[in-house]
């Protein structure tokens, strides 16, 4: 009896498991059969339209819509002449008298410069082209700072032979922090002297017959000049920038 020669690996090979490959190849040929019919028989899915989406919000297109976010103020029956400005606010501000009069008292020479201007934009050509087509009478400036706006259109009314008076809405604190930048603005008992500063620079300009200050915040002091029947020709707002503060002054101008 001759001894089976062939490698053990090979002898231990069963029918069972030949079985088991050929019925595992079959069930795989069916398998794709099946899959590429139906992919072959069957229509590609329509497409369907896409809706564009919906604002997330949507701009007010009526004035009742904007209702919640106005700010009214009672306002005389009758606007005040130009002429009457000047006076009225020299009355009821300053009792009377100019704040320019006797200026600077003796104790803050020391502390004012002889000028001292700084300002954002003043001296754009909108404030030339609005004065020169509008030619006011009256402009109210809402936000001042150091008056540069205000010197730069006193400038302008008189190249253009204007008489014109500007009223300088500012409560003249600035903002905190202001003196990490405007260090050279001085300081006594915590009062900041941009109020002091400011009528110091109208006067080196010789601008008091033009430019008068209204020391009081925005929101009270254009309520009052609306109460006082005081309008202008044009307003320029200028004073907080961020959005409640500037929707706030704008309404009520």
């Amino acid at each position: 009896m001759k001894e089976d020669q062939r490698p053990l690996q090979q002898r231990n090979k069963s029918p069972t498991s030949k079985l088991f490959t050929r019925s595992a190849a079959y069930v795989i040929l069916v398998l794709l059969s099946y899959t590429l019919g139906y992919l072959s028989h069957t229509s590609p899915p329509q497409q369907q339209q896409l809706q564009p989406p919906s604002p997330v919000f949507q701009l007010a297109d009526s004035p009742s819509q904007l209702d919640n976010f106005r700010v009214t103020a009672p306002c005389a029956n009758s606007p005040l002449p130009p002429h009457l400005v000047f006076p009225t606010i020299l009355d009821r501000v300053f009792n009377g008298s100019s704040p320019y009069s006797n200026f600077p008292p003796p104790y803050l020479s020391s502390f004012l410069k002889q000028r001292r201007i700084k300002g954002w934009g003043s001296y754009g050509a909108v404030f030339q082209h609005l004065i020169k087509r509008v030619k006011p009478q009256v402009i109210i400036e809402v936000g001042t700072f150091l008056g540069a706006s205000a010197l730069h259109m006193v400038n302008v009314t008189r190249e253009l032979r204007l008489q014109t008076q500007i009223l300088c809405l500012d409560d003249f604190r600035g903002w905190p922090g202001f003196r990490d930048r405007f260090k050279d603005i001085k300081m006594i008992n915590g009062d900041v002297l941009l109020f002091q500063q400011f009528m110091q620079n109208v006067i080196y300009f010789n601008a008091t017959g033009s430019v008068l200050p209204v020391p009081f915040s925005t929101a009270s002091g254009l309520e009052k000049l609306c109460e006082w029947g005081i309008t202008a020709d044009l307003i320029e707002i200028d004073a907080g920038h961020d959005f409640i503060s500037a929707w706030g002054d704008i309404n009520r101008a």
